[in-house]
C-alpha cells in the first residue's frame, strides 16, 4: 500500500520523467495520505495506442490509478488527486501537435487486499 499505476500513451517515452515523477509523487502520498514511504510502490505501463473521440492522431494519455488502505476521507482523496495532476503538469513535457489529456483516480483498496514481502 499504496498501489500506484500510471498508463501513459507511448508518444510520451521521451517527454514524460517517470522517475521524477515517482519520487515526487511518493512524497506527496505520504504527505497527503499518512502512506509510510517504503511502502509505496509506482508502476508504469505504456500503452501503444490510444483513441480519443474519433481521433488516433494527436492525442496522448496518462491516467494515474492509485489504490490505498481504506480509511481516508473524500477531502484528502481529492487533495491528493489535484495534487497528482499538478505533478503531471510538472513532469510531462508539452509537445507540439500532440494534445494531453491527463487524469487521477484515488480509491480504497478492496478488504480482500493482502501482501508479503521476502
Amino acid at each position: 500500500m499504496p498501489q500506484i499505476t500510471v498508463d501513459y500513451s507511448d508518444r510520451l517515452a521521451d517527454d514524460f520523467d517517470r522517475p521524477g515523477f515517482a519520487t515526487a509523487l511518493h512524497e506527496a502520498v505520504v504527505e497527503i495520505a499518512a502512506a509510510k514511504p517504503p511502502a509505496c510502490k509506482t508502476r508504469f505501463r505504456r500503452t501503444e495506442d490510444a483513441t480519443v473521440g474519433p481521433d488516433t492522431e494527436g492525442h496522448a494519455i496518462v491516467h494515474v490509478h492509485i489504490a490505498l488502505l481504506a480509511g481516508r476521507t473524500e477531502e484528502t482523496k481529492a487533495r491528493l488527486t489535484e495534487a497528482v495532476l499538478e505533478l503531471l503538469r510538472q513532469h510531462v513535457k508539452p509537445t507540439a501537435g500532440l494534445a494531453l489529456h491527463a487524469s487521477a483516480e484515488v480509491r480504497d483498496l478492496d478488504p480482500s487486499y493482502r501482501k508479503y514481502e521476502e
